[in-house]
């Protein structure tokens, strides 16, 4: 551990050890004191710009959205009521399809400071969501929301089609069946509630409005008590919840990376801590009786369709056919495994299992099948015109350097390619942020990508691919997948949607514009004598129910 990782672990045990005294003057009556490590200190308790597990863990204390996740006595989550008491669902036709309206009749609630919880701070904090101006990378959670694009071409947010009809009722309409809506959208960290004249207020007091957690006035379980910048921050439950809480008297989240996280956990300071360094990754993954947990993220290799040489389809088909996704899977890491789709494992499909497990490997990752993927990779290679790889210009293939495990999987990508087909590729790493302006810009010819969804539906990873989509970085245009996708936006039935689902699944992967490589799987620890924690799929955690086993 170097002198600065050193440092900054003292301070957190410290730390840890002063609230644990503290803590210690309490009575016993008055409940579990937690202490948790799950990320380092937050990037942005903004719900519309958090993107860090961590940063969402705490929000997700902090406020109530519509819809929450339970969790029952033997693990199993499901989605109950938040701060809607009811909801009733419409539909009609008009014209360009369905309109579906939900009318969501919110419980009697009140924020922190004693202010009604009201329909106008969902809409306030929706129409800050989906506003251009804004930038959120969610605002495509409100994209089936009707007059998404025209507010966002506009500029003018009246034209979202989320209102509130008084206090207590607030009216969203969505284009066509999305069911995922509830599950999904109404659970989510980025369409949380917020109060306009509180943003407004701290903005104009400390500039990033949400940098001071201990004046947030927030309607969830528990508020901000005490922050100490980089080190932990403490929340204690909420006077004015509107329920009944049984879990924690009071929550200590701290503040460090995977290897001082683990350090705090070792030493009994905390009681949960995620995520887990490799070493402790690679040595739980031997144990005969653990699995990963299913990040939502498939790392893919991805093909300018709109430059040479992958404007050439059979080009693109080669390379697809050239790589050997086992090896990749094990150079990155403990955690890695061979992809099988576009569609990462853990995303719901049915009572029969995931997506994945449903539709099967698309991918044929079988040892005996390499050598003859790349004998018609080069039979491919020959086909579209080139006498060898030797032909092919000189290419680059950029990835986010400080990804775990990218640089090596990037590496060992390249040398794949040169070794079957001949054709010379150069990894180049760069920030994530430099990727990104990379893709959106055009300014490349092949790059890595980890593909991930903020909905958890097989939906949310392939929509990104229809023709003029803000995420489609590989300018692909297919009117058939266009159309399937169309289809799928307005189907009612389930099963039928799925089925469209897996097409283009399919049909994405025949036309070659990416080529999945591996799936990453994570795991936390939680002490033995304590239940009722767990991690949404989508990446963060709740604690509000923790409570002390049994004998």
């Amino acid at each position: 551990m170097n002198l600065q990782k050193t440092k900054r672990l003292t301070a957190a045990v410290l730390a840890a050890l002063l609230i644990l005294l503290l803590s210690g003057c309490k009575k016993a009556d008055e409940g579990l004191s937690l202490s948790v490590s799950v990320g380092d200190a937050p990037v942005s308790l903004d719900p519309i710009y958090a993107e860090e597990a961590g940063d969402q863990t705490i929000l997700a204390h902090l406020y109530e959205n519509l819809m929450r996740v339970s969790v029952d006595a033997a693990g199993q989550t499901s989605v109950v009521n938040g701060m809607a008491k009811s909801v009733e669902v419409d539909e009609e036709t008009v014209e360009g399809g369905i309109a579906v309206t939900y009318t969501f009749r919110l419980q009697s609630a009140r924020w922190s400071d004693g202010q009604a919880v009201k329909a106008d701070d969902f809409v306030y904090a929706w129409q800050r969501l989906a506003d251009p101006a804004s930038n959120s990378p969610y605002a495509g959670l409100l994209s089936v929301v009707r007059g998404y694009q025209e507010a966002r071409a506009g500029k003018d947010m009246s034209l979202l089609q989320v209102s509130a009809k008084n206090d207590s009722t607030l009216v969203v309409v969505l284009d066509g069946h999305h069911e995922w809506f509830l599950n999904e959208v109404c659970t989510a960290p980025a369409t949380m509630p917020l109060r306009r004249d509180i943003v407004q207020k701290l903005k104009l007091a400390a500039g990033k409005w949400w940098s001071a957690p201990t004046l947030l006035v927030t309607n969830g379980p528990y508020c901000a008590v005490d922050y100490q910048e980089g080190n932990y921050v403490q929340l204690e439950r909420n006077e004015r919840y509107r329920s009944t809480q049984n879990g924690p008297a009071g929550i200590t989240f701290y503040f460090a990376d995977p290897e001082g996280a683990e350090n705090l956990y070792a030493s009994r300071t905390t009681d949960a801590v995620w995520p887990l360094p490799e070493s402790r990754l690679a040595e739980l993954s031997a144990g005969e009786n653990w699995s990963l947990l299913p990040e939502l993220a498939t790392y893919t290799a991805v093909f300018n369709c709109l430059q040479e040489p992958f404007a050439d389809a059979s080009l693109r088909e080669a390379m697809c056919l050239a790589v050997d996704r086992n090896a990749l899977a094990q150079a990155a890491g403990a955690s890695a495994r061979a992809a099988e789709g576009v569609v990462p494992p853990g995303v719901p499909e049915n009572e029969e299992g995931d997506f994945r497990t449903v539709g099967g490997p698309l991918l044929d990752n079988d040892p005996a099948a390499y050598e003859e993927n790349c004998r018609r990779a080069r039979d491919v290679l020959l086909e579209s015109g080139y006498d060898s790889g030797g032909d092919v210009e000189a290419l680059e293939y950029l990835y986010v350097e400080d990804e775990p495990g990218a640089k090596e999987a990037a590496e060992l990508l390249c040398r794949q390619w040169e070794e079957v087909l001949g054709i010379s590729v150069t990894p180049m790493g760069l920030t994530e942020r430099a990727l990104m302006s990379r893709l959106r810009s055009g300014d490349y010819t092949a790059a890595g990508l980890r593909l991930t969804a903020a909905v958890n539906d097989a939906e949310c990873f392939l929509s990104d691919w229809t023709t003029g989509a803000y995420n489609n970085v590989a300018g692909y245009e297919s009117s058939a997948y266009d159309t399937l996708m169309s289809i799928i936006a307005i189907s009612a039935d389930g099963t039928a949607r799925m089925g469209c689902l897996h097409d283009a699944e399919e049909l994405l992967l025949m036309d070659s514009i990416l080529a999945p490589l591996y799936t990453k799987g994570t795991a936390w620890e939680l002490r033995e004598t304590l239940t009722g924690a767990f991690r949404d799929p989508r990446g963060w955690f709740s604690f509000a129910g923790v409570y002390a086993r049994t004998a």
